[in-house]
């Protein structure tokens, strides 16, 4: 589903800048994952607590809405003749063919094919204006899975520094464990924070969980080119809200519980699904709302969601949450007090402005 505009705005990809320091950047996660720190930030103060302490800072009754997504070992590497190839899966078109992107991508050409394994390679379809090129696997569909487990990497962000096959620790590591549905090529990072012992103490505490999903895809990745906001356009990415969980949500909201979306990717979800008078609607489609400040929220109450890097769509949509000049400071604090930023970093718990 094309996302329409819904407002104008003359802001800038520059407006969103931010000095962060490289090392501010976690190569690792904390372990035991509910050991991050954790950032509060409501309009009139921050205070820093830990994971572990979520379940006190929210509500009894508050509702949690978390994107079960599994992320793939969507990240492979393999040869076109002598020509060492990278391909990253994008968003998977039929039972063989994807949209990937592809490193060095200009050396590929519509008929060539890429080897993975003796048994196992892709031939290039076609190759587009916006660089995602069009692959079709020569494993069946129902082998595919199989293929790429054996074959595929965990598809961790560039910032993340390791040596091309990743750390096969990452492949536990990169995936929450509430994972459920397979199809993500990065991690709904704010849910790799979560345990069975904090997901037992929110419950004890009359806080609830509802799942929707979210394949969240290379997009994520890819920084803003645009020099003005409204010129960016987003990636598409397939979601689905089941009909129950969305009646579940909205009685919540009907009962004035506050919605807390964990993660940006449940919060985009959330707001492509509902409508102008706050209801939630069954979703399964393709969305690529795109949200930055002067967006008008209408379902989630509160975020909690990882420290993200300067220029990113993900800065742009917390900002649009919190506002962006609370945000910065926020991040200017978070910085100074050490905190872990992007996927394997620390949390921040957001009220909305």
């Amino acid at each position: 589903m094309r996302a329409q505009p819904l407002f104008q705005s003359e802001l800038r990809t520059a407006d969103f800048d931010f000095d962060l320091p490289p090392e501010r950047i976690a190569q690792m996660p904390v372990t035991p994952r509910d050991r991050a720190r954790l950032l509060q930030v409501t309009q009139s103060a921050f205070s820093d607590h830990h994971m572990v302490d979520l379940p006190s800072l929210l509500r009894a009754g508050d509702l949690l809405v978390m994107n079960d997504t599994k992320v793939i070992p969507a990240r492979l590497y393999g040869k076109r003749g002598e020509v060492e190839i990278e391909i990253l899966l994008h968003k998977k078109q039929s039972p063989q063919t994807w949209l990937v992107l592809a490193k060095p991508g200009k050396r590929l050409h519509a008929g060539d094919r890429v080897a993975f394994a003796p048994d196992f390679s892709a031939e290039i379809l076609e190759k587009r204006a916006d660089g995602e090129i069009l692959i079709r696997f020569s494993a069946a569909d129902e082998k595919l899975p199989e293929f790429l487990e054996t074959h595929g990497y965990t598809p961790l962000p560039p910032y993340i520094r390791r040596d091309k096959t990743s750390n096969a620790e990452d492949r536990t590591r990169y995936q929450t464990i509430y994972a459920a549905r397979e199809g993500a090529i990065a991690a709904p990072t704010a849910g790799l924070h979560f345990t069975p012992e904090l997901l037992a103490n929110l419950a004890a505490r009359g806080i609830e969980c509802a799942s929707i999903t979210l394949h969240v895809g290379a997009g994520t990745f890819l920084p803003v080119k645009a020099e003005l906001l409204r010129d960016h356009v987003m990636h598409s990415e397939w979601g689905e809200i089941a009909p129950g969980i969305a009646a579940y949500i909205n009685k919540a909201k009907r009962e004035g519980r506050r919605i807390v979306a964990v993660g940006t990717t449940s919060l985009r979800l959330l707001e492509a699904a509902v409508d102008a008078k706050g209801m939630l609607h069954p979703f399964a489609g393709e969305t690529d709302i795109f949200i930055y400040p002067g967006y008008q929220f209408r379902i989630a109450d509160a975020l909690l969601t990882n420290f993200h890097l300067p220029q990113s769509t993900l800065f742009m949509l917390v900002a649009a949450f919190a506002g962006l000049e609370r945000m910065k400071e926020a991040y200017a604090y978070a910085i100074a007090q050490n905190y872990r930023f992007y996927s394997y970093g620390d949390a921040t718990l957001l009220e909305r402005a």
